[in-house]
């Protein structure tokens, strides 16, 4: 053999004979066609040819080795010493701090855990590491129906004071961005708003469900990585610039390893520079006859590999489950766009009922008084027991009253529901939906279509069976869209660890009841069971009621056992 390896001090370069160029081709080094040499600049692709290289190489390749190594055990790291601050009473999971360790050590950095572990703390958690009290701006881009809860959990999270602005579809220039503020915007109105967001100075991007921004083509994409004139040689879109950059998903890839280009190339051009290296690598990218093809997946544990060496911080419900509780509760709050009127009037039919309610109950406090003191008085019983009936009737009203304006709300909900489930979805989970009415049921099913399927009181027994055997057993099915009555008993939906409640029960027994379709024997996951709310709605303090009041019974029946958790968003 006469083949060497060395290190330009650049990329790991091969000198060979013709009959040994299988060697490096088998280690997948890329052939030069200038040089007449195949090359690599990664470390451990070199290591493969260790035994040719020289000494200078070999000391090259050990370091780079050791180096990446070190990078692939943060990238996994579930615990680290690492101090982040935090306000009081908010602590950060020990996989959280490890997280936002690993993406202080960088300037761009993409947060890959699974849904359910936190990826809004770590990003609250990073920018209380690079916040120093100076002026700084933050923009953050998320879904419409997590844009609230960004804001809840950034004024609940962050340690200094910042003034937190929710971007819409009227006009914004900019200007009345103050020093220090953050700007939550969704991705749908971000071409709305391109001036003032390439002309402001970013200190810190956070890109929310960032493999929304799977296709290069798509407007949202360009809007955020931008598009390159190649003719002109210029931006056609230029890209938003900060100088700190935080993506965030549960679902780097979700269909082929090829989505990952445009979140990789704008993170880290550098590292990944060459869309045809990368295609041909990791997509098994071939000419077809008529034009390239790029959906197939290739070399994938050397992508993970450098995926984790480079940028990416990954972790696994099940590599951090002895540090989440059995059961974790949220109250998310979603925009109440077009509905604002619909609640407005619910709060004052609410407000006008318990006012009259309050008085008949004090009435019939006063009536019973009036009759213990003298039983013997017909008058005085019988006022009490209309006193009563008065009551009985008031709540009536207020229960009609209040059950038609709470299905107007739900109805409005079912876009938002819908969204949110389907980014679930696109992780690769299975989701459980809970809901009241029929026409929201329908109404999400509609939304879900072949993925879904339902079980509510109209449904026969052999109905209710399939539906269940079906989500439990068919890959194709992801949704499983339950009554809380009739899908609240009884059954067993462990295929899913993630709990979606559409609507409210009065009762908080019967949401348990509900939540415990997942949290049953044969679960290993820690389940996740979320509340929506439109923003401002009664629904909203009857959630973190019923919440407040399960956390109580949970505490009260199982304990530290179970470890139920309540928070309000995570």
């Amino acid at each position: 053999m006469s083949m060497i390896l060395f290190h330009t001090g650049k990329r790991f370069e091969v000198v060979s004979t013709y009959a040994e160029r299988g060697i490096p081709k088998q280690a997948r080094f890329q052939w030069d066609r200038d040089a007449r040499r195949w090359w690599t600049s990664d470390a451990a692709k070199a290591a493969r040819l260790r035994e040719y290289a020289d000494d200078s190489a070999v000391a090259v390749i050990d370091r780079q080795v050791s180096a990446q190594l070190n990078q692939l055990e943060a990238s996994r790291a579930v615990d680290s010493d690492f101090d982040v601050p935090s306000p009081p009473g908010c602590e950060y999971m020990p996989f959280q701090r490890a997280g936002v360790a690993y993406a202080a050590q960088r300037a761009n950095t993409l947060i890959a855990d699974e849904p359910g572990l936190g990826k809004t703390i770590q990003a609250a958690g990073l920018i209380n590491i690079l916040d120093t009290g100076v002026p700084m701006r933050i923009l953050v881009v998320a879904p419409a129906s997590l844009k609230i809860n960004w804001r809840r959990e950034l004024e609940k999270w962050l340690v200094r004071d910042f003034e937190i602005l929710l971007a819409n579809g009227k006009k914004f220039s900019g200007q009345e961005i103050p020093s220090r503020a953050v700007v939550v915007i969704n991705y749908d109105i971000l071409a709305k708003h391109t001036t003032w967001i390439h002309n402001t100075k970013w200190d810190v991007l956070v890109v929310d469900e960032c493999h929304y921004l799977k296709n290069p083509k798509a407007r949202r994409t360009q809007q955020v990585v931008g598009k390159w004139d190649s003719v002109n040689r210029c931006w056609a879109t230029p890209p938003i610039s900060a100088d700190h950059k935080l993506m965030l998903t549960g679902t780097p890839i979700v269909n082929r390893p090829i989505e990952l280009w445009p979140v990789l190339h704008y993170l880290d051009g550098a590292n990944w520079h060459n869309f045809m290296g990368f295609a041909k690598s990791y997509c098994n990218a071939f000419h077809n006859g008529y034009g390239w093809d790029f959906t197939g997946a290739s070399n994938l544990d050397d992508l993970q590999r450098k995926l984790r060496g480079t940028l990416m911080v990954r972790r696994l419900k099940e590599n951090v489950l002895t540090e989440l509780p059995a059961k974790s509760r949220q109250v998310i709050e979603i925009p109440a766009l077009g509905v604002s009127k619909i609640i407005r009037e619910e709060l004052k039919a609410y407000d006008q009922h318990k006012a009259r309610i309050d008085t008949l109950r004090q009435a019939v406090a006063a009536a019973k008084a009036q009759w213990l003191q003298d039983r013997k008085n017909a008058d005085y019983k019988e006022q009490y027991r209309r006193a009563v009936y008065t009551l009985r009737d008031a709540v009536s009203v207020e229960f009609s009253d209040t059950a038609k304006y709470r299905k107007q709300t739900a109805m409005a909900k079912v876009p938002y529901v819908a969204e949110h489930v389907n980014n679930l979805v696109e992780s690769g989970i299975k989701v459980v939906v809970f809901a009241h009415h029929h026409d929201v049921i329908d109404a999400l099913m509609t939304e879900f279509g072949h993925r879904a399927v339902k079980l509510d009181g109209r449904d026969s027994a052999a109905a209710k069976q399939d539906a269940v055997d079906r989500f439990q057993t068919d890959d194709v099915v992801r949704v499983f869209v339950g009554g809380i009555t009739a899908a609240g008993l009884g059954i067993t939906l462990t295929a899913s660890s993630h709990v979606i409640f559409a609507e409210l029960d009065w009762v908080p027994g019967n949401l348990s009841q509900a939540e415990d379709r997942c949290h049953r024997i044969g679960q290993k996951d820690s389940v996740m069971v979320q509340h929506l709310v439109l923003e401002g709605s009664l629904d909203v303090n009857i959630a973190n009621q019923l919440v407040g009041k399960q956390s109580v019974i949970d505490q009260a029946l199982d304990g530290p056992a179970f470890g139920t958790e309540t928070r309000k968003v995570s």
